[in-house]
C-alpha cells in the first residue's frame, strides 16, 4: 500500500567550510503541487534546483520550503578601503586651506563611513559549488524525510478510509435486506395504493392507474443506485492498493458516492431505507473529509 498523505514536516541542517545551513519543509493539502520557497538572501540561484528535486519527490500538495543560512564567525574581515581613505583626507586638506582646525585624529578618520569596509571571506568557484551541492543534497534528503512521514500517515489514512468503505458497504447490504426493498413488498404496497384510489375515485380509469402506478413504482426502486454504490466501494478499494498517487479519483469517487446515497434518499418512501440513506451520507461526508488529506 503506497498511500501518502499530504500532510508533513521535515527539517535538515549541514555545514560546508565556514557555511552552515538548514531546510525546513512543511506540506499541507493541496489541489497541485504548490511551491512556496523562502530562500536566504544571495542563494536564490538555486530556485529551479529546488524545484526539481520538489518535483522529483512530490505529486501534490501545498509546499512551503524555507532555507536559512549562516557564516561562523571570524570569516568575515574587516578591510581599509584606501580610495575612501584618500579622499577623506583631501577634503580635510580643503578645509584646513580655508579654516584654521587641528590635525584629524586616526580615530576620527576610521569613523568615516566608507574608510572601513567589513567583507566576506573569499571563495574559490570550487568551493562554492561544493557547497551548492552539499546543500542540495541535504535539501533532497529532508524530502525524503518528508515522504517517510506522509508515508506513514497515508497508511493511518488508508486504513480509516477502509473502515469507512466497510461501513458503506454494511449499510448497503442493510437496504438491500430490507422488506420494504423487496419485490414482493413493493408490489403488495402497489396494490394497496391502487385499492385505496379506486376506492376513492370510482370513475378513474383502473388500468391507466395500474400503468400510472407502475411507473411511480419503477421510480422509487433504489436497485441501480445500490448496484453503483457496491461499483463505487470496488473501486476505492483498489485505489487504496494503486502505488499511483490516488488523492484526486478518492475525492471524485467520494462525491459519487454521495450523489447515489441522495438519490437514494429522495426514491426512499420507507422509514428504515431513509435513515440507513442518511448514514450513508454522514459516513460519506466522513470518508471525503478523508480522502482530501491524501496525495
Amino acid at each position: 500500500m503506497t498511500i501518502k498523505s499530504m500532510t508533513g514536516f521535515a527539517r535538515t541542517e549541514g555545514h560546508a567550510a565556514a557555511v552552515t545551513w538548514a531546510w525546513e519543509i512543511r506540506s499541507v493539502n493541496g489541489r497541485g503541487l504548490d511551491l512556496r520557497l523562502r530562500l536566504a538572501p544571495g542563494y536564490e540561484a538555486l530556485e529551479p534546483r529546488v524545484r526539481e528535486v520538489a518535483a522529483r519527490h512530490l505529486a501534490r500538495g501545498s509546499i512551503s520550503i524555507n532555507l536559512n543560512v549562516k557564516r561562523s564567525e571570524g570569516v568575515t574581515q574587516i578591510r581599509l578601503n584606501e580610495a575612501a581613505l584618500a579622499q577623506a583626507l583631501a577634503a580635510l586638506e580643503t578645509v584646513r586651506a580655508r579654516v584654521s582646525c587641528a590635525e584629524p585624529q586616526a580615530e576620527a578618520l576610521l569613523a568615516i563611513r566608507g574608510v572601513l569596509e567589513v567583507v566576506e571571506g573569499e571563495e574559490s568557484a570550487d568551493e562554492a559549488g561544493a557547497r551548492q551541492g552539499a546543500m542540495l543534497a541535504s535539501l533532497d534528503a529532508a524530502f525524503e524525510a518528508l515522504v517517510r512521514m506522509r508515508t506513514a500517515e497515508g497508511a493511518r489514512l488508508a486504513d480509516v478510509v477502509a473502515q469507512q468503505l466497510a461501513s458503506i458497504e454494511g449499510l448497503v447490504a442493510q437496504v438491500a435486506a430490507a422488506p420494504a426493498h423487496s419485490p414482493e413488498a413493493m408490489r403488495q404496497k402497489l396494490k394497496e395504493q391502487v385499492a385505496r384510489l379506486l376506492g376513492e375515485a370510482s370513475s378513474l380509469d383502473e388500468g391507466r392507474l395500474y400503468q400510472e402506478a407502475a411507473l411511480l413504482a419503477t421510480k422509487a426502486d433504489v436497485e441501480e443506485e445500490l448496484q453503483r454504490l457496491r461499483a463505487h466501494i470496488h473501486a476505492a478499494r483498489a485505489l487504496l492498493l494503486s502505488k499511483e498517487p490516488a488523492g484526486r479519483r478518492l475525492d471524485f469517487l467520494a462525491q459519487e458516492f454521495n450523489r447515489e446515497a441522495n438519490t437514494l434518499c429522495s426514491k426512499s418512501a420507507d422509514a428504515d431505507i431513509t435513515r440507513h440513506g442518511l448514514e450513508l451520507k454522514a459516513v460519506i461526508d466522513q470518508m471525503r473529509e478523508q480522502v482530501q488529506n491524501i496525495e
